[in-house]
């Protein structure tokens, strides 16, 4: 990525954030050829750690492009953060049917500007007791469908050493070891051109879940499960 397209405020951020996960982390990154160089990429990685985002984005980033991710749109109505977030290319997603259109027609329009957009399907951290993928959101299946742009499944592995959602403990020590990889993108050409139906997507949600599990496993070097860790619902977590 050229320095001089990056902006001040993109600059700005990437030099605040890099030389401390620099200290932080070592990075073992692989796959990042698989990453397009140019034209609008969903970046669909799973999420095991808060910390994560900082990991993907910095991959993302080292693979040459400025992700994109999505946050609650209540994020940008806090002083300095939302301007801030707003200099540096961040979605807000607003939550309600109404919004949730408009949140979509801003996804799609980064993408026909050429943008890497970053969506967890899972949408939360994963409650896998694990830290396996679990059964995914949508929404990545639906822009891909709308869109047509590449899908390419992520998979990072470490940054729960940092940060366990388990047991909300964060870990300062430098150096810990972060692995990230991506695979190629997802061959999603079996539902292109199908109306959005609830079964369409869900069968795209599921095929992209499974692709991302199975570069998790090779990560951990681990077999994978046999199936996709099925999402709490909200009755059984209240």
């Amino acid at each position: 990525m050229a320095r001089r397209k990056l902006g001040f405020w993109r600059r700005f951020a990437a030099g605040l954030c890099i030389p401390v996960l620099k200290v932080w982390t070592k990075r073992a990154w692989t796959g990042m050829e698989n990453i397009p160089r140019t034209g609008g990429v969903i970046i669909v990685p799973n999420h095991v750690s808060h910390f994560d985002p900082l990991v993907v984005g910095y991959y993302i980033f080292g693979a040459g492009r400025w992700p994109r991710f999505l946050g609650k749109a209540s994020l940008w109505r806090v002083p300095v953060m939302g301007p801030f977030l707003r200099k540096v290319q961040q979605i807000p997603v607003e939550r309600g049917s109404v919004e949730a259109v408009k949140s979509l027609d801003v996804l799609i329009d980064a993408l026909h500007q050429g943008g890497v957009v970053v969506i967890y399907p899972e949408g939360t951290t994963t409650k896998d007791p694990n830290l396996w993928p679990m059964r995914g959101k949508t929404g990545a299946a639906r822009l891909a469908l709308v869109t047509g742009a590449p899908v390419v499944p992520v998979a990072n592995w470490g940054a729960e050493r940092i940060f366990d959602p388990r047991t909300n403990r964060l870990s300062l020590r430098p150096r810990t070891p972060v692995t990230v990889t991506a695979g190629k993108p997802i061959d999603l050409s079996a539902w292109m051109g199908a109306a959005p139906s609830r079964s369409i997507l869900d069968q795209m949600t599921e095929h992209i879940m499974l692709e991302i599990q199975h570069l998790v496993a090779g990560l951990r070097d681990e077999p994978e499960p046999a199936g996709l860790y099925e999402r709490p619902s909200k009755r059984a977590g209240a």
